[in-house]
């Protein structure tokens, strides 16, 4: 089964019974880890039960590809289902997955764990195919479901946040989920017992050092053309693990909200009224800088520089080259190119 985005939330608290194979990948670890927990327990309460719970790797089913139907077809000393969980998963585990699928434990439900799958990938392909599979895929969220999951975090807490500190918090704490998780812990931690909402304040108080040297600085000085800094916060992110996807689409987001503002404008529209049909808002602590770049790049030049971050991403996807070093070297270009 190929699950659509707006069924993913459904599926992953709720998985159609007749998949008996799930297969969860992406490029956003932190969120593969996440789903792949609350579908496991839609299976078993404890992921670590020791009789209801199997741990497998890719690797151990290479070398021993019988293990995964007996783990499968083994009876619970406890009673109930069981949950075989593979870590590791890839294109080597297709023959074996196809061939459990012919057959499948009614009692027992694969889940593979799986990192960034191309559409070309056989095992993602079978997944999606298969009427007694599923794959579900974990992409990096965009400013507007990191605020959505901000505010249900929060609200989960009974925690109140001004609108302007989540719009703050989804600019500068988006990219992997674990990461977002990690930095609404500290912010629910430094709030304490306080009943006042979360303030931009706060929000910049408790998890300023995730954006201070974060997107903000690499984009703000990529479309600033300030080629020395971009590249210094492109190497901080990627020496805090952040996965290359999630720079890109930064990157992408910012250019995409300029462009959009000059064509307001060339339609008509002054400065100010353009940029508040830009949703999320602008934060007003950046709105100088942004009106800024609005003024200096022209609609000719932003096309370009939106078509190169394009074929950044389909270079990184289809050439051997590192993709550290082809997004080092189009940050490195942009922030040259003539804005006018």
């Amino acid at each position: 089964m190929k699950i659509q985005f707006r069924q993913l939330e459904g599926f992953v608290k709720s998985p159609d019974k007749a998949a008996r194979v799930i297969l969860v990948y992406g490029p956003d670890i932190g969120l593969v880890g996440e789903r792949c927990d609350i579908i496991g327990k839609t299976v078993v309460e404890d992921l670590n039960d020791p009789f209801n719970v199997a741990a497998l790797s890719a690797e151990i089913l290479n070398e021993d590809p019988a293990r995964l139907a007996d783990e499968a077809g083994a009876m619970s000393m406890m009673g109930g289902d069981r949950l075989i969980k593979i870590d590791g998963g890839g294109d080597k585990l297709t023959v074996l997955i196809k061939a459990y699928l012919e057959n499948p434990s009614e009692s027992s439900l694969v889940l593979i764990k799986a990192g960034e799958l191309s559409p070309r990938s056989s095992l993602r392909k079978l997944c999606e195919t298969a009427k007694n599979a599923a794959a579900i895929p974990c992409y990096v969220e965009d400013e507007r479901d990191v605020s959505r999951f901000i505010r249900d975090t929060l609200q989960a807490e009974n925690i109140r946040a001004d609108n302007d500190a989540v719009i703050w918090l989804a600019a500068n704490i988006s990219g992997d989920r674990l990461k977002v998780r990690s930095e609404l812990e500290k912010l629910i931690i430094y709030k304490g017992d306080e009943q006042t909402p979360i303030s931009i304040t706060d929000a910049s108080n408790a998890c300023g050092a995730a954006g201070a040297q974060g997107f903000d600085d690499l984009i703000y000085n990529v479309a600033g053309r300030n080629s020395n800094a971009a590249l210094k916060a492109y190497a901080v992110l990627t020496a805090e693990g952040m996965a290359f996807i999630a720079i890109l689409r930064a990157l992408q987001n910012h250019f995409r909200r300029l462009h959009m503002c000059k064509s307001y404008m060339i339609d008509g529209m002054n400065l100010d009224l353009a940029m508040k049909k830009l949703a999320p808002p602008v934060f007003f602590k950046q709105a100088p800088m942004f009106k800024s770049q609005i003024n200096s790049w022209s609609l000719p030049v932003l096309d370009q520089v939106l078509g190169k971050l394009t074929d950044l991403e389909a270079q990184c996807k289809q050439t051997g080259m590192p993709a550290e070093t082809l997004c080092s070297q189009a940050i490195l270009a942009i922030s040259k190119t003539r804005a006018g």
